[in-house]
């Protein structure tokens, strides 16, 4: 089994303020494999209906585990009342480290009545980091990460298999989408998510959708509201402010994973002009792993950074994401800084080995593979 020590310092670091941790990703993601990982610990999944059985009586089960047991409870939403389970988990045995996982983030499973305000963290578990695939994954070649995706069935594969990625589209919209959402169009739904994909990492912009997919504008802005609780998309909204010139609408739309891209375009190869786009994908995935949120900037001038995070105070983080250092232009961050002089600025480029610093101007910049974990 591959380990995955990064996330298991996430659940024990989450353990230390709050005793449930939900962990969401989309399906296949890995979540039963990593949660299987924890040491020691009781997995339960909740699809069985001896696992429904034995909850039945919440109080009982949790009265008849080790004192300091760790917990897991795989599909939490399969159950009849999965959060009166975690609230009495957390109430009366706040000593257990309890996980739960599902598709989607917690808010959207229509049977949790209550919030667990107070009692929970959450994780969300994205396709296999860059910094998984060489050090845990033995995979360095990021062409086979673009390709393939970070789904780890899908990514430790010799070949791609298109079948597989069809067949895991189908699953979503059947056991995702309809499930949380009741969405029954399911063509316009799939034409839309394919329009999506195909546009991964750019502007999207409503009535061409509805147009192009044959939904009504408002279907269209609920649907992608669903692909992004469900984790099939991320939306990233530009950062302004500062000045007149910036752009304040158009929001970003990526993918969640590479390899569906490619699946979508029908690539078997990457070329060298696809390789910029598909890695803003995979640093994206580590700055949601960091950050609480993720914006991008450009003004009217076309002058963008690819991605911004807030730091504390008025400190504001710039990410650039190049595929080789010698292809990082400054002219963007300068004109960037004249707004926001405050804050880190980072160039992330997946072959660099050992991290160094840059001096452009009076701004400093560090080129390095990775977010800073």
């Amino acid at each position: 089994m591959i380990q995955r020590p990064f996330w298991i310092n996430k659940f024990n670091s989450s353990w230390e303020t709050r005793p449930v941790t939900w962990l969401s990703g989309v399906r296949r993601s890995g979540k039963t494999t990593l949660s299987k990982m924890l040491p020691g610990s009781v997995y339960l999944n909740c699809d069985l209906p001896s696992v429904k059985r034995q909850l039945e009586d919440p109080e009982f089960f949790f009265r008849s585990q080790a004192k300091n047991a760790t917990i897991i409870f795989d599909e939490i939403h399969r159950l009849i009342d999965p959060s009166t389970v975690l609230k009495i988990g957390a109430d009366e045995f706040p000593q257990l480290k309890i996980l739960a996982t599902g598709s989607s983030t917690l808010s959207a499973t229509k049977k949790f009545r209550d919030s667990l305000t107070g009692r929970k963290n959450q994780l969300f578990l994205p396709p296999v980091l860059w910094n998984e695939s060489i050090e845990n994954f033995n995979i360095n070649d990021l062409d086979k990460r673009l390709l393939h995706g970070g789904l780890p069935e899908f990514l430790l594969a010799e070949e791609k298999d298109p079948s597989l990625y069809s067949e895991w589209i189908d699953s979503y919209y059947a056991r995702d989408i309809q499930e949380l959402f009741d969405i029954r169009n399911r063509t316009g739904f799939m034409k839309l998510l394919h329009l999506l994909f195909l546009q991964s990492g750019g502007t999207f912009e409503i009535s061409s959708l509805a147009k192009e997919s044959g939904l009504s504008r408002p279907t269209v802005m609920s649907h992608i509201e669903a692909l992004s609780v469900a984790h099939a998309i991320n939306q990233i909204s530009p950062y302004f402010g500062g000045g007149k010139k910036e752009i304040v609408k158009r929001p970003k739309i990526y993918a969640f994973d590479t390899g569906f891209v490619t699946h979508v375009k029908g690539w078997d190869t990457i070329r060298e002009s696809d390789r910029g786009l598909l890695w803003e994908h995979l640093v994206l995935d580590m700055l949601k792993v960091k950050f609480n949120e993720v914006f991008y900037w450009q003004d009217k001038n076309k002058n963008e950074i690819d991605f911004i995070v807030k730091g504390k105070s008025n400190q504001v983080y710039a990410f650039e994401c190049k595929i080789k250092p010698d292809n990082f232009s400054v002219k963007a961050l300068l004109q960037f800084r004249e707004y926001y002089p405050e804050g880190k600025n980072y160039c992330i480029c997946p072959h660099i080995k050992q991290a160094y610093k840059l001096r452009f101007d009076k701004h400093e910049i560090v080129f390095t593979h990775t977010v800073d974990w």
